[in-house]
């Protein structure tokens, strides 16, 4: 049996799916759209599955744009208005459709979940920076886009935080670019290590890195995170048998506060992070140089 599919189901108790052929199914139930935001930022699904009679307040829910990215929502409501229907779906909304008997909803969720799956791997077949896999500038830009438009409705503060990483190149003409390959993605481990999975880090070029706060409380929480991973990138790499240490320099632009686009988010980010002091040192040793203490692993 193929693994379940895990369903956040919104306002509705849908018939049982579990035995599906388009299955199986796990759904987890939440009375109200409030708690389901609630749920969304601490666990992953595969599909949220909403029923309202009225469908307008899912336009001003500010989990929608959370939602979206990587679950494959489905609306369930009796004659959606045809303006409104369309709206929701550029929303990144999956289908809007009546509601039904179990076979016809378990057909639904299933080629949601599947077209939200190929569109999940055409945006990364194209959007892929090939030294760390991680989205690359242009899927950056995009992705940003794509929640700014939706916070016109949904206002909700973001952070993007650019963190310039020095000594890439020096270390390239001592180890080779594979090594240096190598170290680049210990990095994007470290980062990755210190976020949400609801957060998104990027490469944007030789030695330059961003990080999406897609969804934060306060706009301090921006300062905070960029801070702690400068601080963590500060600490040394063990690539090759070797320490490696570099220098970061952030950058942080707050939406909406700082910067309404993603351009201009990116080049407030870059240019703070051009202008502010370095922390840590860059440099590489011997594994006989180390000391009392080696460099971390990241694998």
């Amino acid at each position: 049996m193929s693994e379940p599919f895990h369903v956040l189901a919104i306002t509705v108790q849908p018939p049982e799916l579990w035995g599906s052929a388009y299955g199986p199914f796990v759904v987890q139930h939440c009375p109200t759209l409030a708690e389901a935001a609630e749920q969304l930022r601490v666990q992953p699904h595969d599909a949220v599955l909403i029923e309202l009679k009225d469908p307008s307040p899912l336009l001003a829910w500010p989990a929608l744009s959370h939602a979206v990215l990587d679950a494959a929502v489905v609306l369930l409501t009796p004659e959606p208005d045809v303006a409104l229907a369309v709206r929701l779906l550029q929303m990144g909304v999956q289908d809007v459709v009546p509601p039904g008997d179990a076979p016809a909803l378990a057909r639904v969720l299933r080629l949601a979940i599947e077209r939200k799956g190929l569109e999940k791997a055409a945006r990364k077949a194209y959007a892929t920076d090939l030294s760390t896999g991680l989205p690359n500038h242009m899927q950056l830009l995009e992705h940003v886009t794509h929640l700014v438009a939706l916070r016109a409705r949904e206002p909700a503060p973001m952070a993007l935080i650019v963190l310039r990483v020095e000594g890439l190149t020096a270390m390239a003409e001592i180890l080779g670019t594979e090594s240096t390959n190598v170290l680049k993605r210990k990095v994007a481990v470290r980062l990755r290590a210190g976020l949400r999975a609801s957060d998104v880090v990027a490469s944007l070029g030789a030695d330059t890195f961003a990080v999406l706060l897609a969804w934060i409380e306060d706009p301090e929480d921006g300062v905070r995170v960029a801070a702690k991973l400068a601080q963590a990138l500060a600490q040394p790499f063990s690539v090759a048998g070797r320490d490696c240490s570099v220098r970061v320099t952030a950058g942080l632009a707050a939406f909406p506060s700082q910067a309404q686009d993603a351009e201009s988010l990116l080049r407030r980010a870059l240019g703070q992070a051009a202008s502010m002091a370095t922390q840590g040192s860059a440099g590489v040793a011997h594994a006989a140089d180390r000391g009392p203490r080696a460099a971390a692993n990241d694998e």
